[in-house]
């Protein structure tokens, strides 16, 4: 046991430790219930464990349907060695996701009830489902890799035939709560900041859903090829840098349209923490859409990594922004997370990141790119 401890190395003492904290908490929530484990109160409801587990984790799991629309349904085909390791990271996403639904729910042994007791009329009521689908979805176009290393030919066989009707059904029910999860914030017109409430939250939920979907591939990737040796797909990943510049730009601008339509642009000039957050949400993404248009920076792996980081920051400003800082105001209360908040969310993307390892060392999760996927990028422009 000694020398099996002195062979850890410092990552893996940090997952160690990150996994008991994790656990310690989670005691603590079950003891104490939501009371003795958060900050949370009745005028407070929803804090952490909703804004980035739930409203974050879904969005950062989205380069699953994105990536999956692009090889199946519009056949570009070349972004398809970069598809199975995106499948994998959005599969963890969403049952990580209901992971941690178990732990905000007041009753977590109740989370079965939305398959018996329906109300369509409640927006978490569709998103419950959609989570529950595309989680069984996602786990059938992961599938083919668990058969292809157990040999089990003839499920291969059968799932293949219905791979493209899953695909289909994958990004519908992905298009459905992706955009969902904004429309549960079109109730409280009243209590959410200005600067980010919007009737076109739900477009907005989605719009970000996708652009974070390429950062997320981005960012997965590099990290797989340091990891394990992979070859990085510069070129591919070159091209969905361009398209996720595009996809930033659009994005700002609509979002700057919306304050303006509304009439909201003068609260930029109150000196308040809602002004100021939302000002480093816009920053995380417009440097990296200004940076991402010059093919100088995409042509850099280390230059595609930090732009596709300070996207996901962006992003996730942009929930904890929704979720949190716009919530604070209108409900009158100030919210910290407590310790075990924190604890339990660290451990839950730690057992992602362990997860995903694991598969990765045991799986045929990369596979063979052919030779015109590693012809070097053409020399950017003088002065690009």
């Amino acid at each position: 046991m000694r020398s099996r401890l002195a062979r850890l190395t410092f990552w893996q003492w940090v997952f160690l430790a990150v996994m008991l904290g994790g656990l310690y908490a989670a005691y603590v929530r079950v003891l104490g219930g939501l009371g003795g484990a958060t900050h949370l109160s009745d005028a407070f409801p929803w804090g952490l464990w909703i804004g980035f587990d739930v409203l974050c984790g879904v969005g950062l799991a989205a380069g699953g349907f994105t990536l999956a629309a692009i090889v199946h349904i519009f056949n570009i085909e070349r972004y398809k060695p970069i598809l199975r390791p995106a499948i994998l990271t959005a599969f963890l996403g969403y049952l990580l996701v209901i992971l941690a639904l178990l732990f905000d729910l007041g009753r977590p042994y109740r989370i079965w009830h939305p398959l018996v007791m329906w109300n369509p009329h409640s927006v978490m009521f569709e998103v419950a489902w959609c989570v529950m689908l595309y989680t069984a979805v996602l786990a059938l176009e992961f599938a083919p890799v668990v058969c292809e290393r157990l040999g089990w030919r003839l499920a291969l066989g059968w799932l293949r035939v219905v791979a493209i009707p899953l695909v289909i059904a994958g990004v519908i029910l992905s298009t459905l709560h992706q955009s969902s999860l904004g429309s549960l914030y079109l109730i409280v017109p009243h209590k959410l900041y200005p600067l980010w409430y919007s009737p076109f939250l739900p477009v907005f939920f989605f719009l970000s859903a996708i652009f974070v979907g390429f950062a997320m591939t981005i960012f997965e990737s590099w990290h797989s090829s340091r990891a394990f040796g992979k070859q990085l797909e510069l070129p591919l990943l070159a091209s969905m840098g361009r398209v996720l510049a595009v996809l930033l730009a659009f994005y700002l601008v609509l979002r700057f349209l919306d304050l303006g339509r509304r009439g909201v642009l003068r609260l930029l000039l109150e000196p308040r923490t809602e002004t100021y957050l939302f000002l480093l949400e816009t920053a995380l993404l417009a440097v990296p859409m200004l940076l991402l248009f010059r093919l100088r920076v995409r042509s850099q792996p280390g230059g595609l990594y930090l732009c596709a980081v300070l996207v996901i920051f962006g992003f996730v400003a942009h929930r904890l922004n929704v979720s949190v800082t716009g919530m604070e105001a209108g409900s009158g209360t100030s919210y910290v997370p407590k310790w075990t908040e924190v604890m339990v969310t660290l451990a839950i993307i730690a057992l992602g990141f362990a997860v995903f390892r694991f598969a990765a060392k045991h799986l045929p999760l990369f596979a063979e790119e052919p030779p015109a996927a590693r012809t070097a990028l053409p020399a950017p422009a003088v002065g690009d």
